[in-house]
Order: structure tokens, then sequence, then C-alpha cells
């Protein structure tokens, strides 16, 4: 048997528990080239959200009617090509089912990285702050830079990524606790609370000269705050808008917008897919920050099949600390 969550029907607003069904069915078999895997653990991000639109963003909407996409980290258990073995762990785009057939393309765990470090630092997120940082935001030693989302996955390690080139960092997240791991475990130079401090107050205090450079992961009313608060020539890196993927197409953006020409902001949206020939290099310093202890990192981890649509929707309550996971079993 294989136990499946569908994409059931599209929300209009807020994502819930009810746009998802879930079904059993038989389980797949893999072509030539070709290999069965059985899900481990799964990985939850808020653009998972924008794949439920009925219109095309950065890739194809998740077809009704189909499993839910998600990354993920697999076990082969039987193989049609010689690039995948039985028991070999792959990471790639997976979906919310116990079975699936992957392809020779997909990516195989090296040898003793935890799965929660595979789908964090080292993955698509850790990815993703490394390219928007660095490539996008063009990050120079002694600037001041800033992150929204500063306590989630993609955002604590371009946080931290500023700190280790040397730049001043100052994060932005919800509550006492996601700021104080930010300070102690992060080691950034300053955080704001955005739900208990006035965002803008707390830029003119810690960033009287303005902000070099902003990773953007929660648009709308928070970019427009921050715009007011940018160097002249500062550049702005659009990660994300968590902010307003429940608002459909209805997305509302700055109205401060004069605030491009004024300071000659440069503001650019980036997907890591976009740069895949920059993966290996990411990788290996990556790897070698997360080794040294120069990256902290913390991951949520939820259990149980059962629980897979709720553990999504924890993204958008700020429930989560960390990297969102949900593990279906151990690897055998």
């Amino acid at each position: 048997m294989n136990r499946q969550w569908i994409y059931a029907t599209r929300p209009d607003g807020p994502v819930g528990v009810d746009n998802f069904e879930y079904r059993e069915t038989d389980i797949p078999e893999p072509g030539d080239g070709q290999a069965l895997a059985r899900l481990c653990y799964l990985s939850f991000e808020p653009a998972m959200r924008t794949w439920l639109e009925d219109f095309i963003t950065y890739m194809p909407p998740v077809p009704l009617g189909t499993p839910m996409l998600a990354p993920g980290v697999s076990q082969v258990v039987a193989s049609n090509t010689p690039a995948l073995k039985a028991g070999d762990l792959v990471s790639g785009m997976m979906s919310w089912q116990d079975y699936e057939v992957v392809g020779e393309q997909t990516r195989v765990v090296p040898p003793d990285t935890p799965i929660p470090v595979m789908l964090g630092p080292l993955g698509g997120t850790g990815l993703t702050a490394y390219i928007g940082l660095l490539d996008i935001g063009r990050t120079q030693s002694g600037e001041t830079v800033l992150t929204s989302g500063a306590a989630g996955a993609t955002g604590s390690v371009a946080a931290q990524i500023a700190r280790i080139k040397g730049c001043r960092s100052v994060g932005i997240a919800g509550g006492a606790d996601k700021c104080r791991w930010l300070l102690e475990e992060a080691r950034l130079d300053a955080a704001i609370d955005y739900k208990n401090e006035d965002v803008g107050a707390r830029l003119a205090e810690l960033c009287p000269d303005g902000v070099d450079v902003y990773f953007d992961n929660v648009g709308g009313d928070m970019l427009e705050t921050v715009m007011n608060h940018m160097a002249q020539g500062g550049r702005i890196a659009s990660c994300g808008a968590i902010s307003t993927y429940n608002q459909g197409m209805r997305r509302s953006g700055p109205s401060n917008m004069f605030q491009i020409i004024e300071k000659r902001l440069t503001i650019q949206g980036f997907v890591m897919f976009d740069h895949m020939d920059r993966v290996p290099a990411a990788v290996e310093d990556l790897g070698q920050w997360v080794a040294a202890g120069e990256i902290a990192f913390q991951t949520d981890i939820q259990e149980g099949f059962d629980n897979i649509p709720t553990t999504f929707l924890r993204l958008f309550s700020g429930a989560n600390q960390g990297k969102q996971l949900l593990k279906v079993r151990d690897p055998e």
C-alpha cells in the first residue's frame, strides 16, 4: 500500500488542511534507469504556498488530484539503474507519499551527512541564502546587512553568512525566543522583534547610516518599512514574500516606490534553480562553515505521515523554530 496526501482543492485565501485529501494506492514500479524510493523525511518551505496557485510562478502549479510536492529525503528500496543502489539515501523534489519512482539525476546524500543538515544548511534553503546574499546582494565586508525572517531556515543562514563575511548583521524575527537565538547562537550583531517592537524605530536606532543589503523573505509592509531605511545605492535581494503568500494574485506591494529612485536602490528577485552552476562552490563553503561551527541552525522536526498537512501549515503561523521538517521514518 502506498499512502498519499493529494492536492484536492485550490485555496481561496489561507491554505488549510481541507485543501488536501488522504488516499491509498498501489506501490509504483520503477522502469529502466529508475529506482523505487521510500520516503523518510519531508522539508517544508513557505514558497510551496505559491505552487498551489492556478498560475505559473517559477515552477508550474501542482496539478489537482496529484500528490503534493516537497523537498525530501528517501531511501532506495529497489533499483533498475547502476547510479542508485538499494539502501542509498537520495534527496531532491519528492512528494507527499510513501513510495515514488526516482531517476538517475537524484542527488545521493553523502555518507555520514545527517538528514537535517542535508535538508537545511546544505539543502535548498542554505544554497538560496548563499546565492542571494553573495551573488544577488553582492555583500561586501564592512557593510550593514539586514535579514527578515532571520530565525527561519533560509534567513538564519543568510544572516550568518553576512557575519562570516565581515558585515554588521542585523536580523528581524518574531518573538523574544527567536531574537535571543539570533543573538546568542547565531551571533548576530542585533535583532529586532517585529511582534513587540516598532521595526522602523529600531532600524533608525540600529542602522543610522542605512542598510546596505536587505535579504528579504517577507515582502509586503515589512519591505515598505525597510525601504525607508536603505542606504544610498543599497541592494535588496528578494528571496520570498511570506506575508503575502495567502493573498493569491491580490498581493500588495510597497507604496513608497520612489525610494528606489531617490536612493538609487537595486531590487532583484532570484530563484536558486537559475544558479545551479554555483552549487558546488556553495556546498563546499557551507559544509566548511557548518563543520567549523560558524553556522548554527535549528530544526523543528514533527513526526508521522498523518501530520504532513498540519506541519506544512506551521510555516504560516510562525509556529516553527528554524527549518521545518517531518520524519516519516528513519532510514534502515
